[in-house]
């Protein structure tokens, strides 16, 4: 069919020609904007940099406060371990008990629901709402295949899946069963895990190296972390425990406290040194400020795992929380969610 002219068209559309599709048009980006950004942030630092103090210049009151009291009175020839444990140590305190609201948090939100067989009646109305959603599948055989499916995924048995890539044969599917990496990875693992340990306690061990409770926990993590990942979860299973892990982290705040509070109670201020300082440069050096610190490592060390395979072991129930709430993505109801 041949389109009529436009009223006042010429050229080959008023003879009939199929007009050409209008171009579609990308939306107008705003350069200079971006440009003024970049410009901005570039002169604050340009202008933070010009403001540094020079090697010959006056050092700021907090700096000069801080290397005044940090050797002669802590027995610290780092000044920033004695700022942040020592005279605002109050405010590391308060830091400290909030990783640990956020870890209460996180493990609030990802545990698990409680075992219906502690109310009375509870089982009996579990079993019927199972029989409700897939009357074909008795409650135990449906336990049982989440429970085959959850070891399959974990590899918990030898023959659900090779130990290691290196068993895996030539052309298989699925190499990502293996539960550990590959011969490289692990032997690289083998060889970064004892560094990073020793310079994880040495963060928190020597008081003339900056460092602290707060990056050798973090440290601690990331051995933890580098183990799961080469080895897979069978390696760090008795670790992980969440129970002893609270246990240890709720022992580490105690720890905290307890050191904090003798301040307040034997010298009068809270914070305050109450333990006999010894030689600068020694693992003793700094009184309660390495005591302090040694329980931020056990704190945050356990804060942080707990944090991390909570989240990576988060599930939920296979049954929906309401009548009519759909199945979860990627799979059947009746399954359980990823």
């Amino acid at each position: 069919m041949i389109e009529p002219p436009l009223p006042g068209a010429s050229g080959p559309t008023a003879h009939g020609a199929n007009r050409p599709a209008a171009v579609h048009r990308e939306p107008k980006h705003r350069p200079w904007l971006g440009l003024t950004l970049v410009c901005g942030l570039g002169a604050t630092l340009v202008v933070a940099l010009l403001g540094l103090p020079r090697e010959d210049g006056p050092l700021p009151g907090v700096a000069r406060y801080a290397m005044g009291i940090a050797l002669p009175l802590w027995r610290l020839s780092e000044p920033v371990n004695e700022i942040v444990y020592g005279t605002r140590g109050f405010d590391t305190f308060g830091e400290t008990f909030l990783l640990l609201a956020a870890v209460v948090s996180v493990v609030v939100l990802t545990r698990t629901r409680e075992p219906r067989s502690g109310y009375l009646g509870e089982h009996e109305a579990g079993e019927r709402e199972q029989r409700e959603v897939d009357p074909d599948e008795s409650p135990t055989e449906r336990e049982r295949r989440s429970r085959r499916a959850e070891q399959r995924e974990e590899g918990y048995h030898a023959d659900q899946g090779p130990a290691t890539p290196d068993e895996q044969p030539l052309g298989a599917p699925a190499p990502e069963v293996a539960q550990a990496m590959t011969a490289v990875v692990r032997g690289a693992v083998r060889v970064v895990l004892p560094v990073l340990a020793v310079a994880g306690l040495y963060l928190v061990a020597w008081g003339y190296s900056p460092g602290g409770g707060f990056p050798g926990g973090a440290v601690a993590l990331g051995v933890v972390l580098l183990v799961y990942v080469a080895f897979g979860y069978g390696r760090v299973r008795g670790l992980v425990r969440q129970r002893v892990l609270e246990t240890v982290e709720l022992a580490g705040a105690g720890l905290i406290i307890v050191t904090e509070l003798l301040g307040l109670l034997l010298r009068g201020s809270f914070t305050a040194n109450w333990l006999p300082l010894t030689a600068p440069e020694t693992i003793r050096s700094g009184g309660v400020v390495q005591l302090f610190s040694f329980g931020e490592l056990i704190e945050v060390g356990t804060g942080l795992t707990i944090v991390v395979f909570a989240l990576l072991g988060m599930r939920h129930d296979w049954a929906p929380d309401r009548d009519g709430d759909p199945p979860s993505e990627g799979g059947q109801q009746g399954e359980a969610r990823p």
